[in-house]
């Protein structure tokens, strides 16, 4: 603590950075319950010939988070895979990774590094129909690539080891950099895949559409089942109040720590106070006592006694015979806390 009890500007800046952390943390977790909750409360509707009647029922004819099970259907062509014969599919995905080695100055360590040197995405439009396909209901999924947990299934991937010579190794050694390779990627989101959607369910004339949600609720397209979604989404939710609830209590720690030291500090001030307060209260009995006179020459330990040693090497004259003798081992001057080699008598005339 600094003087005057205040913080000094390390623990403030360290309470402030707790602080900020646990809020932090906190509003994310709040976003994270919160989707847990929304997706919770979902309304679940089957992909059967019903699904257009609780359309019709619903207010707008349309339900605002809902959750739909059915398997993918391309609605006029779907994409052929570049590198994989008789894969079909509705969305396709093709990455050129670059892989390389970078030399950290720090650690001097070669670390890897990944980048994205190219990535292009296809899409076609498709539907979601019922796994036996017998009641002809179909629903038009929209905006495909805005969806969180697109699953999208890799159909082929290949690393291309890059090719150096000697001259190049030399360079790469002085650049600090060691390119592995370009790994190429291609995924798909295949014809007859089962795909679980959470978002928006809209009667538009005669098409059923699964859209983004209006509500900011997170817009879903996953081949996990709905029980395996809702578990993650609050796996994900009680980790952010764990980290918020451990970084609570460390700001309570700092807090608490930085208030004792304060209650501390109050309590030694109002203790000087109080000694300063019965020193005077001596001061003003022997005025009184003794007209003052003998003050000049009072003990600075009992204030009763008159001065009578004189304290070597320091030179002080403070004490009397028997505080002197009073003194703990090793004797040191009550001024000064210089050590007493010897003392003199006074004698006053």
């Amino acid at each position: 603590m600094e003087g005057g009890g205040r913080p000094s500007a390390a623990q403030a800046a360290l309470l402030a950075a707790s602080t900020a952390i646990t809020a932090l943390l906190y509003s994310v977790y709040r976003q994270k319950a919160r989707v847990a909750r929304g997706l919770e409360g979902a309304r679940r509707v089957r992909l059967d010939g019903d699904l257009r009647s609780v359309l019709l029922e619903a207010p707008g004819r349309c339900v605002p988070y809902a959750v739909i099970e059915g398997v993918v259907r391309s609605v006029k062509e779907t994409l052929s895979s570049q590198f994989v014969e008789n894969c079909k599919g509705v969305v396709q995905r093709l990455t050129l990774q670059e892989h390389k080695m970078v030399w950290n100055r720090t650690t001097h360590l070669w670390n890897d590094y990944e980048k994205i040197i190219h990535q292009r995405t296809n899409t076609t439009p498709f539907d979601l129909v019922p796994a036996e396909d017998s009641t002809g209901v179909t629903v038009r999924v929209m905006k495909p690539l805005d969806a969180a947990e697109l699953s999208l299934e890799t159909v082929y991937e290949k690393f291309h080891p890059s090719v150096q010579s000697f001259t190049d190794v030399i360079g790469h050694y002085i650049s600090g950099e060691r390119p592995k390779g370009i790994q190429e990627t291609e995924q798909m989101l295949k014809v007859g895949t089962a795909l679980t959607g959470v978002g928006e369910l809209v009667l538009d004339n005669t098409t059923i559409k699964l859209q983004p949600p209006k509500q900011g609720m997170p817009y879903y397209l996953s081949s996990a089942d709905f029980e395996s979604l809702l578990q993650k989404q609050e796996s994900s939710a009680r980790f952010w109040k764990i980290l918020t609830v451990v970084f609570g209590f460390a700001t309570c720690a700092v807090l608490f720590f930085l208030l004792r030291k304060q209650y501390r500090h109050h309590r030694e001030r109002q203790h000087l106070k109080q000694m300063q307060e019965e020193f005077r209260q001596a001061q003003e009995r022997l005025m009184n006592a003794e007209g003052g006179e003998t003050l000049k020459n009072a003990c600075v330990v009992c204030l009763s006694s008159t001065k009578s040693c004189v304290f070597l090497e320091c030179g002080h004259v403070c004490s009397c015979h028997e505080c002197y003798q009073a003194l703990p081992e090793p004797k040191k001057c009550p001024i000064c806390r210089q050590g007493i080699t010897r003392v003199v008598p006074l004698y006053n005339s």
